[in-house]
């Protein structure tokens, strides 16, 4: 009998973490999560709803994070689920982010907004074996303080990595920093610009504007990765949804290094 690669199997909720009114982590049951790279993405189904491609945005000892905004159809009824409920998935797929080709260098991580949870995976990482980068500085943006995800972690990183939390509009509020992503970039400190290495997630225009400050640095494109997850469809390259030019987001990405990934455009 064969195998129907679109056939998903049935995982449990463990837990429900509310971040914004329209963004909860769903913390999975998946025996496999150490399998699991940051940056890979599952399919999420409820039948009669339809799927959802949703990155992983945590990996524990046997469960998969996945944080997901209520936007449509499929994201309204997975709001509806609750802990000891259970949702549908298939993966993990695509190319994730590899912890290798960033130990022991200077890392640079630039997210904005829900981009965050591709990269928490490797910023947790990093929090927790701070030995093995030379140093470690995360840019999160935020479009204003209501929309702020993961909330203790930003507390927990801020404690051992370099940590620039900005607002797009703080709202009056000084506690936080306003202003663009991008406008951080130049006021990185590093040793040898060279060899730093960096990772860059968010919506396509932040992505590009990033990249090209890290350019005007100095940053090598070689050194540089980014996730096209907004491609991600079907997971397996078999709807074309995800193709561009001759790469396939699902197969070959999300994550690309961007001397690949900048060629990629949609």
């Amino acid at each position: 009998m064969n195998n129907n690669e679109y056939i998903p199997f049935l995982s449990e909720i463990k837990e429900v973490i509310k971040h914004t009114d329209i963004e909860y982590t769903f913390r999975m049951e998946y025996d496999k999560a150490k399998e699991v790279k940051p940056g890979q993405f599952f399919e999420v189904s409820i039948p009669k709803y339809g799927e959802a491609p949703i990155s992983v945005s945590g990996i524990g000892e046997n469960t998969v994070d996945l944080t997901i905004r209520r936007v449509g159809k499929v994201t309204n009824e997975v709001f509806e689920r609750y802990i000891g409920d259970h949702l549908f998935l298939r993966g993990p797929y695509g190319n994730g982010f590899d912890i290798e080709n960033y130990r022991g260098k200077e890392l640079v991580i630039v997210a904005g907004g829900t981009g965050v949870s591709p990269v928490r995976g490797v910023i947790e990482y990093f929090s927790a074996h701070k030995e093995e980068s030379i140093a470690t500085t995360v840019i999160a943006g935020f479009k204003s303080p209501k929309d702020i995800l993961f909330r203790e972690d930003l507390k927990r990183w801020e404690k051992n990595l370099n940590l620039v939390l900005t607002l797009d509009n703080n709202q009056g509020d000084a506690t936080y920093k306003e202003g663009l992503v991008t406008a951080y970039i130049p006021e990185l400190e590093l040793q040898d610009v060279k060899r730093a290495v960096a990772v860059v997630v968010g919506p396509p225009a932040m992505m590009k504007f990033s990249v090209m400050g890290l350019l005007q640095r100095g940053f090598q494109e070689e050194n540089i990765w980014i996730s096209h997850e907004r491609k991600m469809c079907c997971g397996i390259g078999k709807c074309g949804h995800c193709k561009i030019n001759d790469s396939y987001v699902c197969l070959d990405g999300p994550v690309y290094n961007y001397t690949v990934g900048s060629q990629l455009l949609d």
